[in-house]
């Protein structure tokens, strides 16, 4: 090879070692910046000169022409991301659930003094003083009181509950939101590094650091699966459903249930049945036709179906108001094709509906102690009435000015009695009748005149059966938390059995999401020994290609000083 393509190779050598600093330098200044991965230059020769094809010789005679930067590339294993993306959405998933129960506990009292559960002993109280002197003015007023408080702390429960409820609706839709953006990013970024490597000579590398980090966040928010196709654009499947395409982002949807709350449902606009359009012409669609996710699959690690943020926040928020009718079963009329049909759940199919959700279950369970709390004693009542009724026709015992049955508790939102006088039924397809925490109050007779309670017989006797009825409505053991349980107990038992569900609940979601954490920080610590930026180790190739830029220069030196001296001696010659 002549001296001037010697020159060449030195300064391929510079400029080769020029860049590997260059990237050097990246690294360095990038250590802090969340996202990015280190990057690595690897080298490739260049073309050889070959200056002889002797087939006797052991290899060909040849010299090379230099050295230059094959590709600059990133430092991942797709196989620690994929494992930290996964144990990511996990954690998401749990991490919901948690904070549902921690929001549970701190409604019911439990961590600052349970107002709710003195309302309920307050009650248990004043029955149990009623039933040792039941014609006692003060005992009835003391039970009236108290019965008005807690018809006020179930309603605030409930209500806080429902609050609760309600900002986890907010945050679905905001959470569907930023997926969307997601996807939008993700495939803007695609188009941007699709364009600067097509011509194979750069990596967008900086680029795909902002995918990465765009996917890491995605996966926390739901359960995704990508591939890279032959074009460099990531693919990604969100929940089974083709999310970002080469072409295209099929946004998730969401659409106010008007009947239950304007709770939110998710659903894929591109598969699901439009119903027609709005007056602007825009399509509205049937979003139970295509809905996000499939709950009659268990939730279940081994099924990979507990990931994902979104998820855990529909589940834990449910599709309606928990109540005490989640709890037995019923006959309700569902959507059909194009109409309706009745259908009867038992109680089983009935709370399977909700045990899954960490606030619907909550909410049915505790409307449940409350339902069963208030129809036992407006029961006794009632019994009472009809009981002196069998005996006297003419009897007014136990009845109010328009001949119905005293009742403690009335509900606010109907009628107690119909216009033969009796007691309207509760209906599960109209809140309006029930007996249920939103919708209990005191009599107002009552309140303003406690002694209309009675309790003293037409013939001036005492009552002490319907006042030890009340009594029994506390003791008796004919209750079940949920149909689920078997083992009966009575509404003194009931709150402490459900507190205590409650808190293992929490205990269980709490090791679930600490876990969690943990795998996941372990990971984050693998993934971040081969992506992170080690500033010692940057200084060592900073030195190795500082010494390589050093050699190459020196190379051209002796090179030029060679060229020189043949110049020189050619010349006196």
């Amino acid at each position: 090879m002549s001296l001037f393509g010697d020159l060449y190779v030195g300064t391929s050598g510079l400029q080769s070692s020029q860049e590997a600093l260059n990237v050097v330098a990246h690294n360095i200044t990038n250590t802090d910046t969340e996202g990015y991965v280190r990057q690595q230059v690897s080298y490739n020769t260049r073309e050889y000169n070959r200056l002889s094809l002797n087939a006797e010789g052991v290899s060909y005679r040849q010299t090379g022409l230099g050295v230059y930067i094959a590709e600059v590339r990133q430092v991942r294993d797709r196989f620690v991301d994929a494992s930290y993306r996964n144990e990511h959405g996990r954690e998401g998933f749990y991490n919901v659930s948690y904070d549902a129960i921690e929001e549970i506990e701190e409604v019911m009292g439990e961590m600052d003094g349970p107002i709710f559960y003195e309302s309920l002993n307050n009650i248990w109280t004043a029955i149990e003083e009623l039933a040792k002197d039941p014609d006692n003015e003060v005992c009835q007023s003391m039970l009236i009181q108290y019965a008005q408080s807690f018809t006020e702390a179930a309603g605030n429960v409930y209500a806080d509950l429902s609050r609760y409820q309600d900002n986890l609706n907010v945050e679905v839709s905001t959470t569907v939101d930023r997926i969307n953006e997601l996807g939008k990013k993700i495939y803007s970024l695609n188009e941007k590094i699709r364009a600067i490597e097509a011509g194979g000579v750069e990596n967008a590398n900086d680029y795909k650091d902002s995918r990465n980090q765009a996917l890491d966040e995605l996966a926390n928010l739901a359960n995704i699966s990508y591939r890279t196709d032959y074009f460099g654009n990531i693919l990604v499947s969100l929940e089974n459903h083709d999310f970002v395409t080469m072409n295209t982002v099929n946004e998730l949807g969401v659409m106010q249930d008007e009947e239950n709350e304007g709770f939110y449902k998710v659903y894929w606009p591109d598969s699901a049945t439009m119903r027609g359009r709005d007056e602007k012409g825009v399509p509205i669609y049937d979003p139970d036709t295509a809905p996000v996710f499939d709950f009659s699959v268990p939730i279940s690690a081994s099924k990979n179906t507990d990931v994902g943020k979104l998820k855990a926040l529909v589940l834990a928020r449910g599709d309606h108001r928990g109540n005490y009718t989640d709890l037995y079963g019923k006959t309700v009329t569902e959507k059909y094709g194009t109409g309706t049909r009745s259908v009867t759940y038992t109680a089983e199919e009935n709370y399977a509906k909700v045990k899954d959700s960490v606030m619907m279950n909550t909410m049915a369970e505790f409307d449940g102690l409350v339902h069963n709390v208030v129809t036992a004693i407006n029961q006794a009542l009632i019994d009472a009435a009809e009981d002196a009724k069998a005996k006297n026709p003419a009897s007014t015992y136990m009845r109010d000015a328009n001949g119905n049955p005293v009742l403690l508790f009335e509900r606010v939102a109907c009628d107690e009695f119909d216009a033969a006088g009796n007691l309207l039924p509760e209906n599960v397809e109209n809140s309006s009748t029930w007996f249920s925490s939103a919708n209990i109050c005191v009599n107002s007779d009552l309140l303003q005149y406690p002694t209309h309670l009675g309790l003293i017989k037409e013939d001036g006797s005492v009552d002490y059966e319907t006042a030890a009825k009340f009594r029994d409505v506390f003791t008796e053991a004919k209750y079940v938390i949920n149909p689920t349980l078997t083992n009966l107990i009575s509404i003194q038992d009931y709150y402490s059995n459900f507190m205590a569900q409650v808190a293992n609940s929490g205990n269980v979601y709490k090791n679930l999401r600490d876990n969690q954490e943990l795998t996941v920080n372990q990971i984050e610590a693998t993934r971040q020994g081969g992506i992170g930026v080690s500033t010692d180790e940057e200084l060592s190739n900073m030195i190795k290609y500082q010494n390589a830029y050093n050699a190459s220069s020196r190379f051209i030196n002796v090179i030029d000083e060679c060229t020189e001296h043949i110049i020189t001696s050619l010349g006196h010659a």
